[in-house]
Formats: C-alpha cells, structure tokens, sequence
C-alpha cells in the first residue's frame, strides 16, 4: 500500500505520539508498503517532508502546523496514496483531512491525546465543550478513528464518537530492560547500594498531574528519608518546579539507550496523570522491571493488576494512589511484583500492534487499492487506439495550463494523427513575465516522441496566443506541419475544416488591443479562481469553475458564443464540409445543426476536454477524468475475458476490429 501519515509530532521529538508513529511507520515499511511522513519538524528525511508550525507560547516542546490545503492536494494528485492516517487534530490535521476528502482519499485518524482534558490543567475549564466539540466534528470527517485503549473507545462512544476503533500499543523488550541498570547513575543521583530510587517521566506540564507527583515524592522522603527522586523529561513547569524543589533530580529529556538506563535505574515509577489516552510510560516501566504506582484507566486498566505486577487507585483517589506508593516502594529488587511486570511487558511487542494497524488501513485502503491495481495494469496494456485526436487551447507558458493531464492523456492514446489547433503555447503570457516550467517541457517531448515511436503525425494549426507563428506558415519539421486550417477528411468519408477560431472573433480580429486586455482579465480571473478553490479544498469541497459561471450565465457571452457558432457552421458550408472542428473560446461542444457538424474541442485550462475520431469516422468530445476513468473500468471488464469494455460504454461500442484485436492480445 501507499500510505501518508500526517502528523504535528514525530522524531526526534520525545513524546508518546512520536514514538508510537515511529514504531507504527517503521513496521510498515518492513512488511513492503511505501510509507510518507508528512511532519511539522525542522528536517525531513528519505520518506519524510515538512510542514511549516508555529511553536505555542510558553510551551516550546510543542509545535501546531500550519495549514496547507493546496499543497496537499498537489501532492495527493500527483502522488496518490491508498489511504492517509491523519495522527493529530490541528489544523495541518484538519487540512489533510479536508483535501484527502475531497480527492476520495479514505482517512483513518488517531485520537492520541485528550486535548479538551487539558483546558482545566490550564484554569480554561470554560473551553473544555468547544475542544470536545471541534474534536467530535474533526473525527466525523474521517472514516474510522484509531484509539490506544478500551477505556478510550467507550468514553468517545458515550461521547457521541462514531466508527471508533482499538488500536494497541507495544513496548520495545529488548531496549527497555531491567538489564539496563546503571550503578554509576545511580550514584550520580546519589542512590548507594539499596537506596531506593522514585522516579517521573513524562512531559513536565500540568496536564501531566506533576502536582500530585511532587506530593507522593515528599511523602516517600518521610516513610524513607533516603530515597533519592529524580524527574525525567521538560516542560513549561521544570524551572518552577526545579527552583522550588532542589533536592529533586530533573534529568531532562532523555532518549533510545539513555532513557532505558534512567528507567532501569530506578526503582519505583510514580504515574499520576488523569489525561492519557493510553500512557506508553507504563509499559516502558514494567519493561524495564519497575514497581508502577497510577491510576486505573487507559494502559492500567488493560495491563496492570494491583498488588500481583503494580498497583492503582481509582481514578481521582488521591489518597489511594499515595498509599500504593508507600507500599511499591518497599517492594524490593527482584521481588515477584517486579518480575511479573517484567512478564506482562514481554507479552505486548510492537509486531503485533503494527499487524492491527496495517489490517484497518488494509482495509479502508480497498477501492484505492484495486484502482491502483487497475491503473497499473493500464501502463501494462495497449493504448487506446483511434484514428485522429483534436486538442487546442493547452496555454503552455501559464500556471493554469493543465500540461500534466495533457501528458497523461496522451500517454493512453494510440493515434495515427494528432491536431493541436492552436493556442498550444501562450505568447502573450510569455511576453507578460509568463513561465515556462519543466511540466510544459513535457508536452512537448510527449508530442515528439509520438512522431517517432508512434510514427504519428502532427498538425500544428497557429491560434492567436501562439500568432508569433503566422510569418513562418506553412513549413513543417519531419512529421510536424504547421499550418493556418486543415481539411480534415473522416474515415467515413466526412470532410471537416479545422481552424482555431480566432478568425471569427471579432475583438481578436479587429481590436486586438482589448482581446490582450481580455486576456489580462481572464488571467485575473483564473487567479481569483485558484484563490477561491484553495479556500474551497480547504472545506472539502469540489473544484469550481468562474469563468464558466460566467459564460453561461452572462447573457453578452452567451450571444457571443452563438454567434460565433454560427459564424463557423456558415464557413463550413461554404467550404463544401460537411462539419467544423475548432477551439479558442474554451467552450467545447458537440452539436449537429442541420446538415452541419459542429465540434469545439473546448480548452485544457478548465475543460479538459477533446476530440476523437473513431476508426469508423466518427467523432466524440471527451472530458479528461471521465475517459482515463472509463478506459480504467474497460480494463477491469478486460481481466480473464477478451470482451473489450461494457456495450453501455460508447468508446467501447464503435471500437474497431483493429483496437478489439489489440485488446485481446494484450489479455
């Protein structure tokens, strides 16, 4: 499978999300699939990218990303995975949500840490139902959202939480392991043999409970004056608590080797949050042979039985919670409690967590997968095979030029002739500071390799964008012509003259000035429109079209386009063809209007759209999307049969003896 994840959090950064994504990312890659980690650190590595974040104020230890609904959606549409798993809820979270949503992406979400719990350990306790509220609706959107623990999955479903999910999680046996003691730290903490040693490790914050913490560590200093406490990890309260408590070791932020050694070190881990969704640092104790004071929720309540491998107290209990304590801390080294901790740890390994995760992404994953699968079998298969195609209007040169699509169209065709009718290139963007990319680069090369792999030929008929041409016509490079109209002469005996248009456009013709003037407006417009299609993928909605609510809905373009219509169906009649074929107003249309044809192979800015003419002459407007996905779903039809495609399906209707033969071939 492809796979993104999304997340504000991940290595180095020392947190229980971090750690549980590296596991999770890690034991995917092993099992084969490609695995993305879209991040908010400040670098990425092989698999890896970052996103912008700003840090919260007076908590630099954790950083919110910021937006970035269109980059997302660039990326998915180049790029598409088979699912996304979306690990945080901020607004990086809620952008990828929004974009994969939009794109049909399936999401999983995680729902990693209690935020709305937070706004009371910050005196913000008004605020706790507009966070609940915000979560709800951000998890709604996904299709399934992932939590650690049972407690977890009940407390959301009471909560009004949908389609909630448990997902384990694992501690690493091997790094985390009462082998790991240090006598050497531990006399740095001033521990001698058989001093008692307590120990906090966490994020030092408020939502982590360090007031209770600090009680349980001065009433330990009364029962056993000896013992020596020490705090492991940072935080926005480590410089108050450190000042007010000097006789308290803060070790800081310690990781991989170093963090095993200091948990091994120790002999009693005191655990008082109230607001983990699972609480890693339990099993990281139990790991490592540790005594585990906490409370009876979340990772305790699944693994931890009071008294037989540590000890808890209902959830609030203070008094409870200081009592087990006491006693965990007469628990001596190596007694029974320490060495079924160590048990009940060794049972909980990661392969088995990571196995859960890749089922329900497996899962969700399904269409996509097949749609992958399909697609790859395409590239695998002959191109569709016709007998002439007629595009116009690409606007190389420009942002809104579609050059990626022109080129994936392209690549699913077999034609014995190709007509680009003009506007290809835009001169006038390029003389107004336009810019040429390599993705317009490609076009080209994909038109040139055509002639000569395919043997096709080319016409290039000059439009009003790309006028520059008009003193050189006509002349011709190997099998490119460039030509000012073209007579098309169809399979079934049709003649159809191609010509952009532009000709019949009399603002083109006759006030150039103020078509150059309507060009720099109708950029303005395709701005605005990418403007206001940011903002839209950003809500989950689907693309817009302005300057098409505009044609159809101001009347002065519509009489426009009319007339314009009729203009080149009279031209066709004088001209002794039985229909017309031509671009420039980006309107693409398929019409018979009495004995003449008229086609408009409309524009690959907004339309995406273009014409074909069957091996049995006739012809067919086909809109992008719409046609890779109906060759998509032939394909399918094609697998242990050598029926073609679906007979409701009009390509596949008229194809001919040569393209069934190649088909069949190919299954």
């Amino acid at each position: 499978m492809k796979i993104d994840i999304v997340t504000d959090t991940f290595a180095p950064d020392v947190n229980g999300v971090a750690m549980t994504l590296g596991r999770l990312t890690e034991g995917l890659r092993v099992r084969g699939h490609q695995v993305h980690v879209i991040h908010t650190g400040a670098e990425a590595k092989r698999g890896e990218s970052c996103a912008s974040a700003l840090a919260l104020p007076g908590y630099k230890e954790v950083r919110v990303g910021l937006p970035k609904p269109f980059e997302l959606r660039t990326r998915w549409l180049k790029k598409r995975p088979d699912v996304i798993y979306v690990a945080t809820e901020g607004l990086l979270g809620l952008s990828a949500l929004n974009a994969a949503k939009t794109l049909g992406i399936p999401v999983a979400s995680g729902f990693h840490t209690n935020f709305h719990e937070y706004m009371r350990q910050y005196r913000m306790g008004l605020l706790e139902p507009v966070a609940l509220a915000y979560l709800k609706r951000f998890h709604e959107d996904a299709d399934c959202t992932l939590v650690p623990s049972g407690d977890m999955v009940n407390r959301l479903k009471s909560q009004g939480f949908e389609n909630v999910h448990l997902l384990g999680r694992g501690v690493d046996t091997g790094l985390f392991s009462p082998a790991k003691r240090c006598e050497s730290l531990r006399a740095e903490w001033g521990a001698r043999l058989g001093t008692p040693v307590a120990v906090m490790v966490g994020r030092v914050a408020p939502e982590k409970n360090f007031e209770l913490g600090i009680e349980v560590f001065e009433l330990l200093r009364t029962k056993v004056p000896d013992v020596r406490c020490v705090v492991v990890g940072d935080g926005p309260l480590r410089a108050k608590l450190e000042e007010a408590h000097p006789w308290i070791h803060f070790a800081g932020v310690r990781t991989g080797e170093d963090l095993a050694r200091h948990y091994a070190s120790a002999d009693l881990l005191v655990f008082p949050s109230e607001t983990e969704t699972f609480g890693n640092v339990l099993l990281e104790g139990m790991a490592s042979g540790l005594v585990t004071v906490s409370y009876d929720y979340a990772a305790a309540e699944l693994y931890v039985r009071s008294g037989v491998n540590g000890f808890k107290a209902e959830k609030g209990d203070v008094e409870a919670f200081k009592e087990h304590a006491v006693a965990g801390l007469a628990v001596g080294q190596g007694g029974e409690l320490r060495m079924a901790a160590r048990d009940t740890a060794e049972a909980l390994g990661w392969e088995r967590v990571v196995g859960e995760f890749e089922c329900r992404l497996t899962e969700l994953a399904g269409p996509g997968l097949e749609r992958r699968k399909a697609k790859s079998k395409m590239k695998k298969r002959p191109k569709y095979s016709c007998r002439t195609v007629f595009v116009s209007d690409i606007h190389l040169g420009t942002p809104d030029s579609k050059a990626d699509e022109v080129v994936e169209f392209l690549k699913h065709i077999s034609c014995e002739k190709l007509v680009l009718n003009g506007d290809i290139v835009d001169g006038w963007a390029l003389k107004r500071n336009g810019r040429w990319t390599s993705r317009h680069s490609r076009v080209v090369r994909k038109v040139l390799k055509m002639t000569e792999k395919d043997e096709t030929e080319v016409l290039y008929l000059r439009g009003n964008h790309d006028e520059i041409l008009e003193r050189f016509l006509p002349m011709s490079f190997g099998s490119i012509k460039f030509l000012r109209e073209h007579i098309h002469q169809g399979a079934n005996g049709k003649r159809y003259l191609v010509v952009h248009g532009d000709g019949f456009d009399s603002v083109s013709t006759d006030h150039k000035w103020l078509a150059v003037v309507g060009a720099v407006g109708y950029d303005f417009l395709l701005n605005l429109n990418r403007l206001y299609n940011k903002w839209r993928a950003w809500r989950g909605k689907e693309y817009f079209s302005l300057s098409k609510r505009v044609k159809a809905k101001v009347k002065g373009a519509v009489c426009f386009v009319d007339k314009y219509e009729d203009l080149l169906q009279n031209l066709a009649r004088k001209r002794k063809c039985d229909g017309i074929i031509c671009g420039h107003i980006h309107t693409p249309e398929d019409k018979q209007v009495g004995d003449c044809h008229y086609l408009n192979s409309g524009d690959w800015v907004e339309s995406l759209t273009a014409i074909i003419e069957h091996h049995d002459g006739r012809m067919e407007l086909v809109e992008y999307e719409e046609f890779i996905d109906r060759l998509r779903r032939e394909r399918l039809e094609q697998d242990g049969s050598v029926t073609v495609v679906a007979a409701q399906e009009p390509v596949a209707d008229d194809l001919s003896a040569e393209a069934r033969t190649l088909s069949t071939s190919a299954a």
